[in-house]
């Protein structure tokens, strides 16, 4: 089984960023970014360098820049984050889950309809 790569919320920023285009280089990263986080181009760079060091992003050398490009997929990362919210919370349990945010009113009509909907599709 594969270890679990934790990121921090501001590398996922970076991380949403090469999940929905790569390969890009650090400038294309910074670019990207720069317009909507109030983060500096080092602070980018940084977050770069410790996706690297922890494995879930790759660079590869083209000429004298680098093209980086996720390593650690959207999916596997999504489960293990929502996996351990929900473990963490709920006691693993979805159905408490939903009735907390029926409970405080974040359920949107849309959401309960889609609810409904994946609720009919498993059921035989």
């Amino acid at each position: 089984m594969k270890e679990k790569i934790a990121i921090s919320e501001a590398e996922s920023v970076v991380m949403k960023v090469l999940w929905q285009r790569h390969p890009l280089t650090a400038e294309e990263i910074v670019a990207e970014l720069l317009g909507r986080q109030d983060w500096q181009e080092s602070t980018i760079k940084t977050l770069l360098s410790r996706l690297l060091k922890k494995g879930a992003i790759r660079a590869e050398q083209e000429g004298r820049r680098y093209l980086y490009a996720p390593v650690l997929q959207q999916e596997a990362w999504q489960l293990s984050e929502s996996t351990g919210m929900l473990e963490r919370l709920f006691d693993g349990r979805v159905a408490p889950l939903v009735a907390h945010f029926s409970k405080h009113r974040k359920l949107s009509s849309k959401d309960i309809a889609e609810l409904k909907r994946l609720i009919d599709e498993m059921e035989p």
